[in-house]
């Protein structure tokens, strides 16, 4: 057991997976009417909440709690500490769905903080200032999280999937073409600083368009225009070199998704399409393509097995990828079979991560094989 808390990406990334699958599969169950609400809330606020402040919140603290200590050489919560954050975590879940309200709200939006105060200490303490940023969206995550439990559901929930996207496209500018150059050297990756500057910048403008309701006028442009500059910068990563490389191409494949939603978004402005189908393109899509393409990698280059996806990885990726298809249909052509597609949708998404954590458990639970700590 104690290897299991031996760094956060362990406990944090089986518990993603596990509310991921959980969570979908339950959401589709009510959807479909096989099961009664089994929140207080109702059945969609609670699917929208724990999609983000749930399932993409555990994938932060994983990841954020073991790439600090890379970034800043300071140490980040191991054994109990750890286990009691994990437990923070677990506890916000069971009470989002047995209530009462009140205590949910103090236990869940608590967690965020938590989690910011623990990443400040080695962030600043270091004074890594280009991660500075972090500290700033947990703690605008945990404003997000409290503004749910006041009323402000559907606007605390786009804020939050906005912020969890910021720290996507962030990131993504950072770990694609890295990954793609040190892996495929020959593949000619050209990594263009301002290009990714101006594509932050464009997504920034038309999340805050949308989330403060300024209209097409606002929206449509930047979302137009972030969507092009994610396909330049993306074109420079060599996405076309990485075709037979499942750990490299799940990476692309979900920042693929990114200019897709950002049109689907425009579109959604100007009463083109439903605004459901940019937010199932960002969270199924990108988001959820990240997470599984991120949380492999991570977990086998952590735990000191070779950077490499078998047959289960590969598996996970597609099923994730196609669940993200066919939501995007079901929104887009409802009227080819609505519920058959939304169903299918669900099962395959959470199929992807029910792989992951059954593949990942028994190797998380054990220590290295190499000895290293970790």
């Amino acid at each position: 057991m104690s290897a299991l808390f031996a760094l956060a990406f362990r406990p944090f990334y089986l518990l993603a997976a596990l509310g991921a699958a959980a969570g979908v599969v339950g959401w589709v169950a009510m959807l479909e009417g096989r099961i009664d609400a089994v929140s207080f809330l109702p059945g969609v606020l609670w699917h929208q909440h724990e999609m983000v402040f749930g399932f993409a919140l555990a994938v932060i603290a994983g990841f954020l709690l073991t790439a600090g200590r890379v970034w800043t050489g300071l140490p980040t919560p191991t054994g109990g500490p750890l286990a009691a954050l994990a437990l923070h975590w677990l506890a916000a879940r069971v009470f989002m769905i047995t209530g009462p309200a009140p205590l949910a709200a103090a236990v869940d939006g608590a967690f965020p903080f938590v989690l910011a105060a623990v990443v400040a200490r080695v962030i600043f303490g270091s004074r890594n200032a280009r991660n500075y940023f972090v500290v700033a969206l947990l703690v605008a995550l945990g404003s997000a999280d409290l503004a749910f439990h006041l009323g402000f559901e559907e606007l605390a929930v786009r804020v939050a999937l906005y912020l969890v996207l910021t720290l996507v496209v962030v990131m993504a500018g950072r770990v694609v073409p890295s990954f793609t150059a040190n892996a495929l050297p020959r593949a000619r990756v050209v990594r263009r600083p301002r290009l990714d500057r101006w594509s932050v910048a464009a997504t920034l403008a038309a999340f805050a368009g949308d989330a403060l309701g300024l209209g097409a006028w606002v929206v449509a442009p930047a979302a137009l225009a972030a969507a092009g500059l994610h396909v330049a910068r993306q074109a420079g990563w060599a996405p076309l070199a990485t075709r037979r490389e499942p750990l490299l191409w799940s990476l692309h494949a979900a920042h693929a998704w990114f200019p897709v939603a950002l049109v689907l978004l425009a579109l959604a402005s100007m009463d083109i399409v439903p605004r459901a189908a940019a937010l199932h393109a960002f969270g199924a899509g990108v988001l959820g393509g990240t997470v599984i393409a991120m949380i492999t990698r991570t977990a086998l280059g952590h735990t000191g097995r070779a950077l490499a996806a078998g047959r289960a990885e590969t598996l996970a990726y597609v099923l994730v990828h196609a669940g993200a298809l066919l939501r995007l249909l079901a929104t887009l052509a409802p009227g080819i079979g609505y519920m058959e597609l939304v169903g299918a949708s669900g099962l395959a998404w959470s199929a992807a991560f029910l792989v992951y954590f059954a593949v990942y458990l028994p190797r998380l639970m054990r220590p290295r094989p190499d000895g290293k700590p970790g």
